[in-house]
Parts: structure tokens; sequence; C-alpha cells
């Protein structure tokens, strides 16, 4: 099975210059922990989620309304391509400690693949209850 048959086309994203106090409205609008940061071109620059907010912008006193998101993203983003196979994205989930991977294509955004995704196909069930294990107890495959 591949990536593209389990992965969220339809995915909220925010702009690097956007303000933080905007990104949390978004996440919590969607009811997300994370979206990708993507130019107007879909090229993903980073991932933000609700941590990066509380402890790279509140917790060290910035405004949220004055932050940018480039500012407090993760700009390390593990991610999948399209064509992969779901059980080696899986696999690269667990070891890098992540529940979510921006797939790109063309270097482009194409979707989310997250654990969600994984555990909902039947067929996947087993890789998604590992990978959600392995993270739970920090371990790291390597």
């Amino acid at each position: 099975m591949k990536v593209r048959d389990l992965m969220s086309s339809a995915v909220v994203t925010v702009a690097p210059d956007e303000l933080a106090s905007v990104a949390a409205r978004i996440l919590a609008r969607y009811n997300v922990g994370s979206v990708p940061v993507c130019d107007r071109d879909g090229r993903v620059h980073g991932l933000l989620t609700d941590r990066d907010i509380v402890l790279r912008c509140v917790a060290a006193e910035k405004e949220p309304a004055k932050t940018q998101v480039r500012e407090i993203m993760t700009s390390r983003v593990i991610s999948a391509a399209p064509d992969e196979e779901a059980e080696t994205a899986a696999r690269r989930m667990a070891e890098e400690q992540v529940r979510r991977l921006p797939v790109i294509e063309n270097g482009r955004l194409a979707g989310v693949l997250s654990l969600g995704d994984l555990s909902v196909n039947g067929r996947m069930a087993m890789e998604a209850s590992a990978c959600l294990t392995d993270i739970c107890r920090n371990v790291r495959r390597r």
C-alpha cells in the first residue's frame, strides 16, 4: 500500500510570515495539533505545532500577535513521498518520533500522512500500533 492511498490531501497550512496568534487560532479552529508551513507555491518550510507556540513563543515571553511563524516553527521536516510504501513511512514516523508526515511531491505539499490515517486502514493497523508504541516509549530505532 502506498502513502498516496492513505494520506489526507485536504490539508490546512500556514504561511511563514503569518503571526503566531493567527496560527494558534487556525490550530484551534480546525482542531489540529500541527500545520505545515508553506509558501504560496506550496513549498514546505517547516511545521508549526501547538507545542512550538507554547514553548518558543509564549514561554519565551514573545508576543504571539507580533511573532511570525518562521521564528518559532520546527524547520527540520521529516517527510514522505506519495509513491513510498506506507509501511516504510510508518517506520520513519516511529524512528523520528513523529505522528504526522508531510507528503511532498515535486517539491510541493501533496498531503499529510498521520497515525490516524494508518490506524483506520485494517492492513496498516499493526504498523500504526507499533509506531505509536515506539513514540510513547520515546524509543528510537537507529
